[in-house]
C-alpha cells in the first residue's frame, strides 16, 4: 500500500517508493529503496523534493503524531508491524522471494519455449504475470535478483538467460527514467527476445565448439524466427517486436540481419543488445565458463561500434559495474577513479580525489555504486587530458593504492 508523505515525516525503516517533483530535485539514483543509513534520511530532508511516496507494506507507516511533536513513552511494547525488519531477515525474506521467482520464470519460460518448438503460437497472457515478478523482485533488491540470474547452470541457460535479459531490461528502464507501461514492455521484450531460437536444433544451440558456416547460417535466421512467432500476438508490443528482431545489430551497421546503423536501430533494440550480450558474457555456457561482471564491463566497453556507448554507459550505472581506471564525474561535481569492490569483481566503486568545479585535490572518499540509494553517482565519463592530468597511468595507480591526487 503506498502512502503519499511531507518530506519532513520520513524516518529510517521506510520503504521509499518515489518521490514527486523533478528527478534533479532528489538525490538519489535510485527512487526506490528501504531506508536504512542515517546520511540517506539527512539527503530526503534536505531535498526540494514535494512529496515522498512510501510503501508500507515493505517498511514502516507513518507517524500518527502531529507535524513537529514529540511522542510520548509507551507503557505497551509496540506493535511487530511497526518494528523495521532488520537488515540481515530482509535480505534473507528478498533472496527466498527471489529464488522462488526464478523457479516459477525458469518452468514458464519452459513451457512457452517447448510451445515455440511445437509451432504454437507465443501468447504474452502466459508471461505478463511473469514479468510483474521480476520487476518487483528487481525493484526490491536488484542486485541480488541479478546475481542470482547470472549464476545459472548450463543446462539452464536456455530458459534463465531469458529471465536474466528481462531483469536487466527492467533495471536499465528504470535508470533511464522510463514510465511503467514501457519498464513492463522492456521487461516482456527481454523475456521473450530468444524465443527465435527455438527453431534452431539443440544440437547447434549446444554445441560445445565453434559453429561452421552453415551452423551459423541457421543460428542468424534466428531473429526473423522470432519477430514471425510475435508479429501477430496479443498483448505484444513494438518493443518486443524491435528487440525480438534487432538484438543483434550493431552501432556500426556490422550485426546482423539488416546491418542497420545508429539511430536506425531503436531504444528497446539497443537496450536489448547490451543485456542479451552482458548476461551471455556471464553466464557458464556450453563451450566456456562465464566471466566476471567486471571483465564483462570492461571488454563490452572495448568494443567500438558495437553498443550505443551513452546507453552501454547508463547499463554500467544500472549494474553498479564500471570498467576499472576510467575517469567518472559524479552528480556532487566531484571526479573519481573507478576501481573495483572486492575481489570477485562483481561490483565497482569510485574512489573521489579532485572537486571539478574549484580544479583542487579533495581528501579520499570511496563511494559504493550499488547500496540501497546512496546520495551520489556517477553521471559521466571524463577525459583524464581536459582535467590536467596528462600521466593519468601513474596517477591512477597511486589513487588505487590510496596515495593523495596531485595533477
Amino acid at each position: 500500500m503506498l502512502r503519499r508523505i511531507p518530506p519532513s515525516q520520513v524516518k529510517m525503516g521506510m520503504y521509499i517508493h518515489g518521490f514527486e517533483g523533478s528527478w534533479f530535485s532528489h538525490p538519489f539514483w535510485r527512487t526506490r529503496f528501504l531506508l536504512e543509513r542515517p546520511e540517506d534520511l539527512a539527503a530526503v530532508l534536505a531535498s526540494e523534493v514535494q512529496a515522498v511516496v512510501i510503501d508500507v507494506e515493505r517498511g514502516l507507516p507513518p507517524s500518527t503524531s502531529a507535524p513537529g511533536a514529540v511522542p510520548r513513552a509507551s507503557p505497551r511494547p509496540a506493535p511487530a508491524a511497526a518494528v523495521p525488519v532488520a537488515p540481515r531477515d530482509t535480505m534473507k525474506t528478498d533472496r527466498e522471494r527471489a529464488k522462488k521467482t526464478i523457479g516459477r520464470a525458469k518452468r514458464a519460460m519452459k513451457g512457452v519455449f517447448d510451445g515455440a518448438r511445437l509451432g504454437q503460437p507465443v501468447s504474452t497472457a502466459a508471461v505478463t504475470s511473469l514479468v510483474e515478478d521480476i520487476s518487483e523482485a528487481v525493484d526490491r533488491n536488484p542486485a541480488m535478483f541479478i546475481d542470482m540470474t547470472r549464476l545459472k547452470s548450463k543446462d539452464e541457460y536456455t530458459y534463465l538467460h531469458s529471465v536474466s535479459v528481462c531483469a536487466l531490461m527492467v533495471n536499465l528502464a528504470r535508470q533511464l527514467g522510463l514510465d511503467e507501461p514501457t519498464i513492463r514492455s522492456m521487461g516482456l521484450a527481454g523475456l521473450l527476445h530468444d524465443v527465435g531460437k527455438m527453431t534452431v536444433p539443440d544440437a547447434i544451440l549446444n554445441k560445445p565448439g565453434p559453429l561452421d558456416d552453415a551452423e551459423f547460417a541457421l543460428m542468424r535466421m534466428h531473429p526473423q524466427h522470432g519477430h514471425a512467432m510475435l508479429e501477430n500476438g496479443e498483448g505484444v508490443t513494438q518493443e518486443v517486436l524491435d528487440v525480438s528482431l534487432l538484438h543483434h545489430e550493431k552501432i556500426d551497421g556490422s550485426g546482423y540481419p539488416f546491418g542497420l546503423t545508429g539511430d536506425a536501430i531503436s531504444l528497446a533494440a539497443r537496450m536489448g543488445a547490451i543485456c542479451d550480450v552482458y548476461d551471455a558474457l556471464t553466464s557458464d555456457r556450453a563451450y566456456k565458463q562465464g566471466w566476471t561482471p567486471l571483465r564483462a564491463a570492461t571488454e563490452m566497453h572495448g568494443w567500438e561500434g558495437h553498443f550505443d556507448r551513452e546507453l552501454l554507459f547508463k547499463f554500467f550505472r544500472s549494474i553498479g559495474v564500471v570498467p576499472t581506471g576510467l575517469l567518472v564525474r559524479m552528480r556532487s561535481n566531484r571526479l573519481g577513479i573507478v576501481l573495483p569492490d572486492g575481489n570477485k569483481e562483481t561490483r565497482s566503486k569510485v574512489r573521489i580525489f579532485h572537486c571539478a568545479l574549484e580544479r583542487t585535490p579533495l581528501t579520499l572518499e570511496d563511494v559504493f555504486l550499488f547500496g540501497s540509494g546512496g546520495s551520489d553517482h556517477i553521471v559521466g565519463e571524463e577525459d583524464p587530458v581536459r582535467w590536467g592530468f596528462a600521466n593519468w597511468q601513474a596517477l591512477s595507480e597511486k589513487l588505487a593504492a590510496g596515495g593523495a591526487a596531485r595533477p
